[in-house]
């Protein structure tokens, strides 16, 4: 199978006041989600103006992967698309279609198994397949990276460089606090051969990038949000850091695993927060930064397509992806297995329950 592009997918976000209620609305379509909760969210944006950092800070990825793919001879031409705002999905798509391109590789700006990490980029593609028709380019997804090297290196230097503004008299007392975006438990269990290792593999994660600090830590949640009524995976962040407070613990490196660079609910729910919560409790408070484009997270990008050019068949058909499992990826970190492709009963989102 013969690659003649890249597609760097995301999820997209708001550029300014006029967007923030229309991409909340793509955000929820189809959920259930009252007004009300929508215009508590909005407020969020427009705190920063209605603007999320998350499409610039694709843009500064995807220039950094056109200097880092010139200078190692990977001779790709890179797209970008998003599930939920400009530039759409089927709107990139045509334009691929209108520039001759047939085959390409997706790359989605997340790190971990489950269905919206995961699974439902295959249905954003999908979906933006049938929307352009005949001709549309067909893409495979890239695999999940939550134990490269490229992911796990810049976020061990950034928890080492937080660590670092904390009093080192009382670093006894101190705790890295690992974070990511909480999911209903339901979704968090689903079977599968590649579903729910989203837990599993953010354990695994904060292993990696907590190895050679003498620090306890614990993974938590951040960002839930759905019917009150519905599980969701917990502690939440403000609610463990109040229990650290209550042992006694006196300083946090909160650390968003769960993350590939500061968007939106990366700065509000930590920088502002996490960090009133933890200044209430009167702990020392410090938030490590996320890879965004790190010369070590944009080159891993690159190796994750000349990985997937090394392995297809140039010969093949370009045929609906079967599940793979990845016995030699060339950079991994972990011991959990690593899934090329999905199953298609893998990851399937919750049933929506009523939200009435």
């Amino acid at each position: 199978m013969a690659y003649d592009a890249v597609l760097v997918m995301s999820f997209g976000g708001p550029e300014g006041p006029d967007d923030v209620m229309p991409f909340l609305e793509n955000v929820v379509r189809g959920r259930g989600v009252p007004r009300e909760r929508l215009l508590a969210v909005a407020e969020h944006y427009l705190h920063f103006g209605g603007v999320s950092p998350i499409n610039q800070q694709c843009r500064d990825l995807i220039d950094a992967l056109r200097e880092d793919f010139a200078a190692n001879g990977v001779d790709l031409p890179i797209y970008w698309g998003n599930r939920n705002w400009h530039p759409m999905m089927a709107d990139t798509f045509a334009q691929m279609r209108a520039d001759g391109i047939q085959n390409a590789l997706g790359f989605a700006t997340s790190a971990y198994g489950g269905y919206s990490s995961c699974r439902q980029y295959w249905e954003d593609i999908a979906k933006a397949t049938e929307a352009v028709g005949e001709g549309a380019p067909r893409v495979h997804k890239l695999r999940q990276f939550w134990d490269h090297p490229g992911f796990v290196a810049p976020h061990a230097d950034a928890l080492r460089d937080a660590l670092a503004t904390l009093d080192p008299a009382r670093r006894d007392t101190t705790r890295i606090v690992f974070t990511a975006h909480s999911i209903p438990t339901s979704m968090a269990a689903t079977a599968g051969p590649s579903g729910g290792r989203y837990e599993a593999q953010l354990h695994e994660t904060a292993t990696l990038v907590a190895d050679g600090l003498d620090l306890p830590w614990d993974l938590v949640w951040q960002s839930r949000s759905g019917p009150p009524q519905v599980p969701w995976l917990e502690p939440d962040v403000n609610d463990h850091l109040t229990a650290l407070a209550e042992k006694g613990v006196t300083d946090v490196v909160v650390s968003p695993i769960g993350f590939v660079s500061d968007h939106l609910e990366v700065v509000w729910d930590l920088d502002n927060e996490a960090k009133e919560t933890a200044a209430s409790l009167g702990l020392g408070y410090a938030r490590a930064g996320t890879p965004g484009h790190d010369p070590r997270y944009v080159a891993m990008v690159r190796e994750l397509v000349l990985e997937r050019l090394a392995s297809s068949d140039e010969g093949a058909p370009f045929t609906v992806p079967q599940p793979v499992c990845v016995s030699a990826p060339a950079q991994r970190l972990g011991n959990l297995p690593v899934w090329d492709y999905c199953a298609v009963d893998c990851c399937r989102p919750p049933a929506r329950p009523s939200s009435r």
